[in-house]
């Protein structure tokens, strides 16, 4: 993260300091361990094994940031006209705050192949951010090359973005669209076809969203919603997307009696082609990750194996795509899954111990441990905290699962006759009416959605928060005392806010 964030220089100096540690736990630690205890020698190769991965890791990002550094497109200067020619590897995302209509901003992240800047051509690969205005640019598909005339700038982020290009005329075709990319198309648009006329606006817009990550239909109104309920996650394919249909298609393999081997296959066949028609951009890949996570607990029933499999998933997602590094989706995906793995059992197993049934202790263990894990990252990004996250969470839990089975189911009958595609969707019509309406009334309460510092001192702040109240929490004591103050305040605050805001359910 130091390298790419920081530059190469700074990738260096964090491996030759990881370096000079793993030497140091050689020595001190691993080196004459034969007398020493056996959790010992655990602590020495723990300690080793991690400095060295991340000295590798460290370099590895220095490299490919010094590639970016040295880039013959960095060579241009800034506000020239160059030539491209480009792959989009997403869907253009719009910025939502730029407006709507013809003069709203579309995002496009591509792959460079070449550049002619004044006589000169040159053909290179590196990453580039398109910033462009248009009815056309919201057209573009992922993997059908383009090329345009453009005006060079800096980079907006340091994510190993080589520049970014704002256009100056209109792209045009400049290669053939490959099959599997036209398949994922197809299947997109006939989801978003047939969900037109089977369900509501705001249904319609919600549900492709909702099963492959097509957020083109969703209103800014939605949008906001869910930012303020805490529910934005589900706006996009996360790893419970993953893990509710890899389940579902390892539940048919058995029902039709396939062996272990067929079924491993059928759900792996199935994960490729929803990385396919979901786009393989980074979020959908951590989330491919994680249900991939989930297939093996579920097909080997080790789920204390889990663990390890998130470590290895996130070490190979990081030594292919080091821009990872920086993306905060990756992050909050890495600490939720981690959250449900190491606080949600025993958060469940002490609420059970208190006399809950097993089915809400479990939904609120999962849901309050992704939101306390995930916090510090939303307060530094965004400087707000919904106050009503967890609590929508769990009101919304149970319809997910049938949305997002249902909505597949209907992706792939669209493919062959709408009619019987449109019957399956009119099922997710209530399921879908409840999560919008918890999302609006979620949304609308006063002080849903809190201001609160922000930025990096607000996100350690809010870190270290965390991590003391859940040391606290091991003490009976101070849970008491803590449930005392959080009734006494919410018993004092409530009623005021209600009050001032006029607010009516």
């Amino acid at each position: 993260m130091a390298a790419v964030a920081a530059g190469w220089v700074a990738g260096i100096a964090v491996a030759a300091c990881l370096i000079l540690v793993a030497l140091l736990s050689w020595v001190l630690l691993w080196a004459g361990t034969a007398h020493r205890a056996e959790s010992y020698r655990v602590i020495a190769t723990t300690v080793l094994g991690a400095t060295v991965l991340g000295a590798g890791f460290a370099l590895a990002g220095a490299w490919r940031e010094y590639q970016v550094t040295v880039h013959p497109l960095r060579t241009v200067p800034d506000e020239a006209t160059v030539h491209v020619v480009i792959t989009p590897s997403d869907d253009p995302k719009p910025v939502r705050s730029s407006g709507s209509g013809a003069g709203r901003l579309w995002v496009v992240r591509a792959a460079l192949r070449e550049f002619r800047y004044r006589d000169e051509v040159v053909r290179t690969g590196g990453s580039v951010v398109v910033l462009a205005a248009g009815p056309h640019w919201r057209e573009l598909l992922p993997g059908r090359p383009i090329e345009f005339r453009a005006r060079t700038a800096p980079p907006r982020q340091h994510d190993l973005t080589v520049v970014t290009l704002h256009p100056v005329a209109s792209p045009a075709a400049a290669g053939q669209l490959p099959w599997w990319q036209a398949l994922a198309a197809g299947v997109r648009a006939d989801l978003a076809a047939v969900a037109r006329p089977a369900l509501a606006p705001d249904a319609a817009g919600l549900l492709p969203a909702l099963v492959v990550g097509d957020t083109s239909g969703l209103s800014d109104r939605v949008h906001e919603d869910f930012v303020a309920s805490g529910l934005q996650h589900l706006a996009v394919v996360s790893g419970a997307n993953f893990a509710v249909l890899l389940t579902a298609v390892l539940a048919l393999a058995r029902v039709l009696t396939c062996g272990p081997r067929l079924s491993f296959c059928a759900t792996a066949t199935a994960l490729i082609f929803f990385v396919v028609i979901a786009r393989p951009d980074p979020s959908v890949l951590r989330a491919a990750a994680m249900g991939t996570v989930t297939l093996l607990a579920l097909l080997t029933g080790r789920r204390k194996q889990a663990l390890p499999a998130l470590c290895a998933s996130v070490i190979g997602l990081l030594a292919l795509w080091p821009a990872l590094a920086v993306q905060a989706g990756f992050a909050l995906s890495v600490l939720a899954t981690g959250a449900l793995l190491l606080l949600a059992p025993s958060w469940a197993d002490h609420l059970r111990g208190r006399g809950w049934w097993r089915w809400p202790a479990e939904l609120v263990a999962v849901a309050a441990a992704a939101f306390v894990v995930t916090a510090p990252i939303t307060i530094a990004l965004s400087g707000t905290l919904s106050a009503v996250a967890v609590a929508a969470n769990i009101l919304v839990a149970p319809v997910i699962a049938p949305i997002t089975v249902l909505g597949a189911t209907a992706a792939v009958v669209a493919t062959c006759w709408y009619p019987p595609a449109e019957l399956i969707l009119h099922c997710t019509g209530p399921p879908l009416w409840w999560l919008l309406t918890v999302a609006t009334e979620a949304a609308g309460v006063p002080g849903a959605l809190l201001t609160v510092p922000g930025g990096s001192p607000g996100g350690l702040l809010a870190a270290c928060i965390v991590t003391a109240g859940i040391a606290a929490l091991r003490s009976a004591r101070i849970r008491r005392y803590l449930a005392a103050a959080v009734l006494g305040v919410a018993t004092a605050y409530i009623p005021l806010l209600l009050w001032f805001h006029g607010y009516t359910p």
